[in-house]
């Protein structure tokens, strides 16, 4: 028996889901809130991104052997977490009176776990855990319509035992649990996909002519990459940087891809290209590879990245007025954008 007053504080002290935010975390969840437009949205993704972060964290303290790997795609309001091949999808809700919580369509993940965010008491609390199988039994037994492309799903449906997560990654598989499988049209598309089949014309750059698409660096990349970027590449010339998705109906997470052009003194223009983690993030996706292609198709340079690479780049290199080349990012055999460029 307890010798002294409890009271709801301390015994949320006393729960292991409990998960401490830090300081660095709102900043992440503010950084991600500003690439959304309307006011309601930002807060929700605000509040999404301190879910996933204290999702992230009590996985990280239940299997501290194994790396959490994260997917955000902050436009599509989509948050996933990988733990081994099982994907992991938090919900963030803000007090649990309501008693319904609203699951993406888009998301397909084998656990959906819901997050209370207690921003004021800067912790989050990990409430319960569903299986994407048990959202599927549940919609067809009750009929169950979308709203808005959510599922609206009463907080009882999900288990209170998260052990019961930890159970599946330690003693089952991930086909156990069959998610949707992508159709070929889908892969097709992504294969083929490109944010912007026109050619873009970097001698314009230093006529100050650019593209609506490209912006400039402070606005895509956070301020601390932003200093270390300086230090690296030339003040002169024009810089851009262009929001790549790397595959939006995936909900894969965004990136920057960085663009310097320079004249150089033998009449040449010369080229810096560089990709930066977006949103908040502090580290590019591993395996993300950043290539540099002739007009041919013929490879000429290749990068990519580490586990915490917290940006890539190509090596300078030079090219006469007029000439053309592409840059590709990949991730995996089929999340390919390529971007093309003349000089």
């Amino acid at each position: 028996m307890l010798n002294y007053p409890v009271n709801s504080n301390d015994i949320r002290l006393l729960l292991s889901e409990v998960i401490w935010l830090e300081l660095e975390d709102f900043d992440n969840a503010i950084d991600n809130s500003k690439f959304v437009n309307s006011e309601a949205q930002q807060w929700q993704t605000y509040l999404n991104t301190l879910a996933s972060i204290g999702c992230e964290k009590w996985l990280s303290t239940r299997i501290p052997q194994k790396v959490i790997c994260k997917e955000t795609n902050v436009l599509e309001d989509i948050y996933h977490l990988h733990l081994g091949d099982y994907k992991i999808c938090p919900i963030a809700i803000e007090h649990l009176l309501d008693e319904v919580v609203k699951i993406p369509s888009s998301a397909a993940v084998h656990f959906y776990v819901v997050v209370e965010v207690l921003e004021e008491e800067e912790q989050v609390i990990i409430r319960g855990v569903l299986r994407y199988d048990e959202l599927m039994n549940y919609r067809n037994q009750f009929n169950l319509e979308l709203r808005d492309g959510y599922y609206q799903v009463p907080l009882s449906l999900f288990d209170t035992e998260l052990n019961h997560l930890l159970f599946y990654y330690y003693f089952s598989e991930p086909l156990a649990i069959p998610l949707p499988v992508t159709s070929a049209q889908s892969s097709l598309v992504s294969l083929q996909r490109s944010l912007n089949n026109t050619i873009t014309k970097l001698s314009e750059w230093l006529e100050g002519v650019f593209e609506q698409s490209w912006q400039t660096i402070d606005t895509l990349i956070n301020p601390e990459a932003n200093l270390a970027l300086s230090t690296r590449i030339t003040q002169r010339g024009a810089k851009k940087a262009k929001l790549i998705d790397l595959g939006v109906q995936l909900g894969y997470k965004t990136v920057a891809l960085l663009v310097n052009i320079t004249e150089e003194s033998d009449e040449k223009l010369g080229v810096l290209i560089q990709v930066h983690p977006t949103g908040g993030e502090r580290y590019l996706p591993p395996d993300l590879k950043l290539t540099l292609l002739s007009k041919a198709g013929k490879t000429l340079q290749e990068v990519t990245s580490r586990l915490q690479d917290n940006y890539i780049q190509l090596k300078f290199f030079k090219g006469e007025s007029g000439k053309r080349f592409s840059v590709e990012l990949s991730l995996g055999e089929n999340r390919k954008v390529k971007e093309d460029f003349e000089l």
